[in-house]
């Protein structure tokens, strides 16, 4: 289940709350009890390198490269 991430506008306390995406925009109440609370917008950090066949494999040619594959990006 997602963790969504929330901050307290009267006392600052950030907290999470586990929920269903479907409720991921419902109000949260804060553990002190408060009503006034935001979400925060996560992000989150991908690292690492690829394991793999598709890592290692050449990038196709096929006519010209580019982000298309030639002709339409000049």
């Amino acid at each position: 289940m997602p963790r969504y991430e929330f901050r307290c506008r009267p006392c600052g306390e950030t907290f999470e709350v586990s929920r269903p995406m479907a409720e991921s925009s419902d109000p949260a109440s804060c553990p002190a009890g408060h009503e006034d609370t935001v979400k925060l917008l996560s992000t989150v950090a991908v690292g690492g390198s690829s394991v793999g066949a598709a890592a290692s494999a050449p990038a196709p040619s096929g006519g010209g490269g580019g982000c298309c594959g030639g002709g339409c990006c000049g």
